[in-house]
Parts: C-alpha cells; sequence; structure tokens
C-alpha cells in the first residue's frame, strides 16, 4: 500500500454474536475481513438489517466484536480495556450522525470544541484556533457565537462535521450524515466530507441508504445478511 493511502484500519475474521452461549443466540456479522486506507471515501451500503449498523459500532469502538480483530491505526484493539478503547476512540475516529445532536445551550464553537474538551479539560488557544479554521472551513466562520437553535439543519450539521474534525481523526465514521437534509443542503455536506478527504487525508466511511450517494463515493462496499458480498470502486 502506498504511503498516500496507508492503512488505517483493517478488519480480520470479525465476528458479531448477540445473547452468545444462549438458545437465541444470534451471529449478524459471519467473518468481516476490510482494510480501508487514509485516502479512501467509501460508502457501507445494504437493505435494512444486513448488519450495517452492527459493523459501525464495532468500527467505533463502540461495542466489541465475539472473535476476530480490528487494527485501528496499526493497533490491535481486542485486547485493550474500556478506557484504552475511549482513549483510542476520542483521537482516532470522529463520528457525523443523521441527527447532529449539539448541545443546545453551548455556541457552535463550544459545540466544536467539545471533544477536545471532554478529553483535556479547558481547551487552549491552539485549539480554539483549530476550532475557528474548522467551523471557516464548513462556511460558518460568523455563526462561531450562534447557539444551534440560531442555526439551520444544514448549518448544524455543518457544526457537527467540525466537531467530529477537531481532533484530526484518522478515520471520519458518517451514518446517514445527510438523512435529514434536502437534497441540496445533502449536497453541500457530501461536498465537505469530499474536501476534508482530500485535502486533509482523512478516511471516510459512510453509511447511506441514498442512492444518489453511494456512486458519489470512491468506493461502495456492500453488506447483505452479514457478509461483505462486494467491495467495488466507482
Amino acid at each position: 500500500m502506498s504511503d498516500a493511502n496507508i492503512e488505517v484500519l483493517r478488519l480480520e475474521a470479525l465476528r458479531k454474536t448477540y445473547n452468545p452461549g444462549l438458545p437465541n443466540a444470534t451471529e449478524v456479522l459471519h467473518g468481516i475481513d476490510l482494510r480501508i486506507g487514509r485516502s479512501d471515501f467509501a460508502a457501507l451500503v445494504g437493505p435494512s438489517g444486513s448488519g450495517k449498523s452492527t459493523l459501525l459500532n464495532l468500527i467505533g469502538l463502540l461495542d466489541k466484536p465475539s472473535s476476530g480483530e480490528l487494527y485501528l491505526r496499526g493497533q490491535p484493539t481486542s485486547g485493550m480495556d474500556d478506557a484504552g478503547l475511549t482513549a483510542l476512540r476520542g483521537s482516532a475516529i470522529g463520528f457525523v450522525f443523521q441527527f447532529h445532536h449539539l448541545i443546545q445551550a453551548f455556541t457552535a464553537i463550544d459545540n466544536v470544541l467539545m471533544p477536545l474538551m471532554l478529553a483535556r479539560g479547558k481547551p487552549c488557544a491552539q485549539d480554539v484556533q483549530r476550532a475557528q479554521d474548522l467551523l471557516a472551513a464548513v462556511g460558518l466562520k460568523k455563526y462561531a457565537d450562534a447557539k444551534p437553535n440560531q442555526l439551520s439543519g444544514g448549518q448544524q450539521q455543518r457544526v457537527a462535521i467540525a466537531r467530529a474534525l477537531v481532533t484530526e481523526p484518522a478515520l471520519l465514521l458518517a451514518d446517514e450524515p445527510t438523512g435529514n437534509l434536502d437534497t441540496h443542503t445533502a449536497s453541500e455536506v457530501f461536498e465537505l466530507f469530499r474536501l476534508f478527504n482530500r485535502e486533509r487525508g482523512c478516511a471516510i466511511l459512510l453509511v447511506t441508504h441514498d442512492p444518489r450517494l453511494a456512486p458519489m463515493c470512491d468506493r461502495n462496499i456492500n453488506l447483505v445478511d452479514g457478509y461483505i458480498v462486494s467491495d467495488t470502486k466507482n
């Protein structure tokens, strides 16, 4: 793999079983193998019930696999305790969801700074400058002191994107990030992902049901019944 697409994420024989050892045990993921490189801009697609949410939770270190190994930035995670997983998740992964989950009492810039404040306490001048730069990058420089209820839905999602990127993550996970937006705003948000992928070397894994978005990604990973049935480049 070239330096330009250095490996960020690797899954080896990843399986997830719910209620293991019980009569109603259900294996949802059946030995997933996957690699994501730094320059990848990939869509994870598949029908409802295919295991996309389960896989995203495992990749995001929000849940643990039943077996197999997940490497993040080359680091195996199966032997990590909760504190180690939380620290790695906070430094290496950014999350953007369909609903932005901004803190309504906080300004836009304080929402962007939240991951850094949770990790380190009071932000330093460099942290504040980074947050200001990100708000400028998403077109919201003049809204730094606005509360979420003073922003449109699209603007709030832009704040959420800036918040996800403030830790300079290696991997950005986006779960239906445009599902609550109109077509024009969805296109603008998608282009922001594209911009950060190209200019900041942040790998993107985007889960979407939107038939317009998946073909616009560089790579489509199709998950069906807990198996990756295709992994193609557009």
